[in-house]
This record gives structure tokens, C-alpha cells and sequence, in this order.
């Protein structure tokens, strides 16, 4: 893990859906310079307190992104090779790091090397790239049955078995991380064989020691897979159900079973941590109470983890994604072009990230800081947060009344809107109104 991970937190951006990009490409339209609209909010994203852009894909695709054609060339929706430098370019003269989204499980159907196939049939020279059968026979022309991602008939799986793959994927990564970039998130690293990835990611890191590498991962064994790897981190779905739907159902229990388990997963390496992204429902509109929305972001913010925040989230964008063609389209939307486009009632969200993204900010030990329940109801929680010589308390209310619960040794409230009686003694207690919260220095 890089050093300068434990100072960053990610702001999360899909560029087609933030530019306002067409839906598909067109073959042989005009690029169009759109990368600069990004550019445009990236005083926005350091005034935040972000200290990292991670941007979705922005390679040369067919529609959503995911459906790669030429991962060495930017997105002609997007821009060119000149834009996404200068982008990169600008992000670090504002002290961001940036990181780019890896798809190779699997291509997009326009791939040259699957049209190659379809074109030349099993004699194409890189049709040992797929796992292909030819029921059909094998005229060029004919097309054959091939593996694709989660029965997506448009994403081709690559045959992660053959030298030449490994090749193709250490050659995508080292060249961009030569132009600038700071590391990578590896989409569905899930589906992808560990032995591939420890193989590749080896490499990679021989040329490039200091990169970030993230991996998409929704279920599974996180630790066994980060050490099997060699990826710095998985994405902690895990927790980012937990948040919701703890305060959704008012079992704080599950939630800190939840964190019990993110405890283990601290002790082999630092989740990726998140209550929204671009795969996701909105986390304003999937509490069913928005009056949880400070808690959830109150429980990101000072548990371990490396945090990443989805572009709109801060500002408490509203969208739920659904499971048809386009169904992503609610969760991906274009930002305005100014600051004047935001909606008034996203602001009070903005300025609480602010004061929370500041809160981690003065304590960088809550990177791997581990969590310990000190009280516990359906509706009431007090963790004590750690990293063995530094502390601070997170209590949560979600009752409709206000009460005192046990905050041993809290001497100040760092966040959130409560008051203390007996501070700094074994026996002090901190005050919360209805749905409150509160973060307590000790």
C-alpha cells in the first residue's frame, strides 16, 4: 500500500454520465472535448476536502464504458490522449491523485481481436484471447459460443489462462501509470482468477512499486483475496450494506456486526470504503429516512477505511438505479456546468462533508483505526474508535426522542450537535436530540 494513501479520500467521478455524453458511439463521428467539464470541478472536489479524483471508465468503448474496444485510447465522446493528460495534470497541480478504472474481465463485443475472430474464425491470430466453442463450425464468418460476463452477451470474457492476455493487461496499466496516473480500481476483479492478477499485478508494481490497486469485489473472502492477489484493497460492500440498511430497518446491531467483521479485514489490509457509487442507488434515496443521511455519512468518515465519495452524493443527489436497459442512467447523471446549476438543498450535505472529510483529515490514524461497541440498542449505538494510543467516540440516536447515553471520557464534541455532562470522566454521558449523532474527542 502506498504511503500516500492514508491522507486520501476519493471523489468518484463516471465521466460519460458527468460530461452529458452520447449513450453510444458513433463510428466515425468527431471527438469531442468533453474532459474538460471534469477539469472545471476540480477546485470543487480540493474545497470538499477530497484529496483524490477516481474516475470511471474513459476509454474507447461502445455504450456504458465497461464494453472496451481500445483501452489505449480515450473515449472520443470524452476527448483525446492530450485531454486526459491535462487532466491528470491538473488534479495533481491541486495536490489529487488520480485513478483510473481497469476493465479486463472481459471486452466489448467491437474489440478488434473479437472481430478478428468473428471475421477469421478459430484462425484469427488472437483467438486464443476467449474461451470460444465453434458448435456452429468454423467458417470465417460463423459465428462461435463464447464466455461473456453475467450472461451480458456484449461483454466478451478474456481467457485469462493465455500469456498473451497478461501481456495485453500489464501493457494497458504501465502505460498509463507512465503518463501520470496514480493507480488503478480493477472492475469485476471478482470474476477474474487470483493467479492472473498476482502474475500481472507483480509486474505492474516491479515497474511501478508505488500505484494503488483496487479491486472490485462484492462478495467473498476479502482478506484471502487481497493476499492471494496482490491488490492493496477490495471494495467493502459489505459495510456499505450495513450503513443503509441498518439505519433503514433500526438495527444497530447489524451494523456493528458488521463493523466487528471490517475489524478483521483492517488487520490484513484497508477496505475501500463507500456509501454510493456509480453501480449503486443513490445513498439519499436509498434510506428510507433522510434524516439518517448524517449518521451514514458520520459512520463512512470515521471508521477505517480509504473513503471515496460518488460525485452528486455530496451534494445529496437523488436516484435509484433499476435492473433494465438504461437503468443506470438515474444514478450516472450530468453535473451542471457551473456551481449556480446545483440544486439550494444539496448545500447543507456539501458543508457536512466538509466538516467531516476535516474531522479525518485532523486525525489520519482513522485510516486503520478499528471500532469497539461500548453501548449498543436497535436504536443506539457508542463506538469507541481507535488505533490503540488515539481515540475518539461516534454515538447515534435513531429514536424520535432524545437521550443521554454513556461517552466515558469525552471531553468535547468534534461533530455533530450534542452536549456533555460529566466531560472527561469515566462516568461522562453525551446528550443527542431525536435522530442525533455525535463524534467526541476523548
Amino acid at each position: 500500500m502506498p504511503d500516500w494513501l492514508e491522507h486520501t479520500i476519493w471523489w468518484q467521478v463516471f465521466p460519460l454520465g458527468f460530461v452529458g455524453a452520447e449513450s453510444e458511439t458513433v463510428e466515425g463521428a468527431p471527438v469531442v472535448h468533453r474532459l474538460g467539464h471534469v477539469q472545471a470541478w476540480l477546485d470543487y472536489a480540493v474545497d470538499l476536502g477530497a484529496t483524490g479524483l477516481a474516475l470511471g471508465p474513459v476509454f474507447a468503448a461502445s455504450t456504458h464504458g465497461y464494453d472496451t474496444i481500445d483501452p489505449f485510447r480515450v473515449d472520443p465522446r470524452l476527448g483525446d490522449e492530450a485531454d486526459l493528460v491535462a487532466l491528470i495534470e491538473a488534479a495533481h497541480a491541486r495536490g489529487l491523485r488520480v485513478l483510473l478504472d481497469g476493465v479486463f474481465n472481459h471486452v466489448g463485443r467491437d474489440h478488434p481481436a473479437f472481430a478478428e475472430v468473428l471475421a477469421q474464425g478459430p484462425q484469427a491470430p488472437r483467438a486464443a484471447w476467449f474461451r470460444l466453442s465453434w458448435p456452429r463450425g468454423t467458417d470465417p464468418g460463423t459465428e462461435p459460443d463464447y464466455a461473456c460476463f453475467e450472461g451480458h452477451r456484449q461483454l466478451v470474457t478474456l481467457n485469462h489462462d493465455a500469456p498473451a492476455v497478461a501481456d495485453y493487461v500489464v501493457s494497458v496499466m504501465t502505460h498509463w501509470l507512465a503518463l501520470g496516473v496514480d493507480g488503478w480500481r480493477l472492475d469485476a476483479a471478482y470474476a477474474v482468477p487470483r493467479r492472473f492478477w498476482s502474475d500481472v499485478l507483480a509486474r505492474v508494481r516491479s515497474v511501478h512499486p508505488d500505484a494503488y490497486l483496487v479491486g472490485e469485489v462484492i462478495h467473498g473472502d476479502y482478506a484471502a483475496i487481497v493476499r492471494d492477489t496482490g491488490l492493496d484493497a477490495v471494495t467493502q460492500y459489505e459495510l456499505w450494506k450495513a450503513i443503509w440498511s441498518a439505519l433503514n430497518d433500526r438495527n444497530l446491531f447489524e451494523l456493528a456486526h458488521a463493523l466487528d467483521r471490517h475489524n478483521g479485514f483492517l488487520d490484513a489490509f484497508v477496505p475501500l470504503t463507500f456509501v454510493g457509487n456509480h453501480d449503486v442507488t443513490r445513498i439519499a434515496s436509498r434510506l428510507a429516512d433522510e434524516r439518517h443521511l448524517p449518521q451514514a455519512l458520520a459512520i463512512l468518515l470515521v471508521c477505517g477505511g480509504t473513503p471515496s465519495i460518488y460525485a452528486g452524493d455530496e451534494q445529496a443527489f437523488r436516484g435509484v438505479k433499476e435492473e433494465r436497459v438504461g437503468g443506470d442512467d438515474a444514478i450516472r447523471p450530468a453535473f451542471p456546468d457551473t456551481l449556480e446549476g446545483l440544486a439550494p438543498y444539496g448545500w447543507p450535505i456539501y458543508r457536512l462533508h466538509q466538516t467531516l472529510i476535516a474531522l479525518r483529515r485532523r486525525h489520519p490514524w482513522l485510516h486503520r483505526a478499528r471500532t469497539r461497541t461500548l453501548h449498543l440498542t436497535n436504536e443506539q449505538l457508542v463506538l469507541a474508535v481507535g488505533d490503540g494510543t488515539q481515540h475518539l467516540l461516534l454515538a447515534l440516536n435513531l429514536a424520535e426522542a432524545g437521550l443521554l447515553l454513556p461517552a466515558p471520557n469525552a471531553r468535547i464534541v468534534e461533530a455533530g450537535e450534542a452536549s456533555l455532562a460529566a466531560p472527561g470522566t469515566p462516568d461522562a454521558r453525551v446528550s443527542l436530540g431525536p435522530q442525533g449523532w455525535a463524534v467526541l474527542a476523548i
